[in-house]
C-alpha cells in the first residue's frame, strides 16, 4: 500500500468518526435530557425528573439501560433564537380524561430503586388504589399559591405517590429546577430536593398512560427517565406542549390563576442550559410549603 493511499484511508476514517461523534450530538440533543431529568425525558423522572427534558441530567436523552428515578428526565428539546417565550397560548386546555375508564381500584406497586433519595421520605404502600375522584394540593411558592387539583381517574398511582410526598413535606423547601419556552415546549419542572434535576424520593412506579393523552396549558404531569421510572419529579404545562409524545403520566390540572404566575416566571425568560430555550427560571421558583386539602 502507498503512503498515499495509507493517508487517504486514514484520512477517511477519522472522518467517518467525526460524522459518528457529530450524529450522536443531534441525538442527544434531540432526546434532550427533563431531564422530566429528563421529563423525563422525560422527565422527566422524571423519582427522576420530566419531563421529557433535558439532556444535561433532567431529562434524559438516553435512558440507557435500566433507568433508576434518579436518573435525569427527558423531555424533547426546541431550539429557539432567545431565551424568552415569543408567544404563550392563554386559553385553558381541556382536562385530560381516558377515553375508557379505569376499573373501580388498580394494583400500584413503588419499587425501591438504587439511587438513594435526595430526601429521606418513605415509599406508600403496595396494593389496590381507589380510581376516582379529585384532590386539592397547594403549593405555597415564592411566586405565590399555585393550586392543583390531582385526578385520580386519570392516575390513581401517580396521585397517591404525591399525596404521600406532600403529607412527608418532601416537597417543602425545594426549588422548580427547570423551565422551558420553547416553541412546542413549555413547561416548569419541579419536584427535586437536590434542585440538580437527577434527584429522586428513591422508589419509583409504572407510567399511567394512554395514547390519546395529549398535553395543553393546565396540565399537570410526571416527568421520568424513561418508561416506567416515575419518582418525585413533576411538570406543569403553562403553554404549548405539542412536541411532547403520550409518554408522561399526566395527574391533574393547576388553575387559571397560578398559570398567569408562571406566565410571568416565564417572560423572564431562562438560564441557557440545556439550550436557548431550556434552563433555570431567570425569576427562582422556590416552594415553600405543599398541603393536600383536609
Amino acid at each position: 500500500m502507498s503512503k498515499k493511499t495509507h493517508q487517504h484511508q486514514l484520512a477517511q476514517r477519522k472522518a467517518q468518526r467525526q460524522a459518528e461523534r457529530e450524529a450522536e450530538r443531534r441525538r442527544q440533543r434531540r432526546m434532550l435530557t427533563i431531564t422530566i431529568s429528563a421529563i423525563v425525558a422525560v422527565v422527566v423522572v422524571i423519582g427522576g425528573g420530566f419531563v421529557v427534558l433535558r439532556n444535561t441530567g433532567n431529562d434524559t436523552p438516553a435512558a440507557s439501560g435500566s433507568p433508576s428515578p434518579s436518573a435525569p428526565t427527558a423531555l424533547p428539546s426546541s431550539a429557539g433564537p432567545d431565551n424568552k417565550p415569543k408567544s404563550i397560548p392563554t386559553a385553558l386546555a381541556a382536562p385530560p380524561k381516558r377515553p375508557t375508564a379505569l376499573p373501580a381500584q388498580v394494583d400500584c406497586t413503588y419499587k425501591k430503586s438504587t439511587t438513594p433519595a435526595s430526601k429521606t421520605v418513605n415509599p406508600p404502600a403496595n396494593g389496590k388504589v381507589k380510581a376516582s375522584g379529585t384532590s386539592a394540593v397547594t403549593l405555597g411558592t415564592s411566586i405565590g399559591d399555585l393550586h392543583l387539583t390531582l385526578d385520580s381517574s386519570l392516575a390513581p398511582c401517580a396521585v397517591k405517590s404525591f399525596l404521600s410526598l406532600v403529607g412527608q413535606k418532601y416537597f417543602d423547601n425545594t426549588t422548580c429546577h427547570r423551565l422551558t419556552v420553547g416553541a412546542g415546549l413549555q413547561v416548569l419542572q419541579c419536584g427535586d430536593p437536590s434542585g440538580s434535576g437527577s434527584g429522586g424520593p428513591g422508589y419509583s412506579f409504572n407510567d399511567e398512560v394512554y395514547p390519546q393523552l395529549k398535553y395543553g396549558r393546565g396540565t399537570l404531569a410526571m416527568a421520568n427517565a424513561g418508561p416506567n421510572t416515575n419518582g418525585s419529579q413533576f411538570f406543569i404545562v403553562y403553554g404549548d406542549a405539542s412536541a411532547l409524545t403520550p409518554a408522561y403520566t399526566a395527574f391533574g390540572t393547576v388553575d387559571a390563576t397560578s398559570l398567569k404566575a408562571i406566565d410571568k416566571v416565564a417572560n423572564a425568560g431562562v438560564i441557557p442550559e440545556g439550550g436557548p430555550t431550556d434552563g433555570k427560571p431567570a425569576t427562582p421558583v422556590n416552594i415553600k410549603t405543599a398541603t393536600a386539602a383536609t
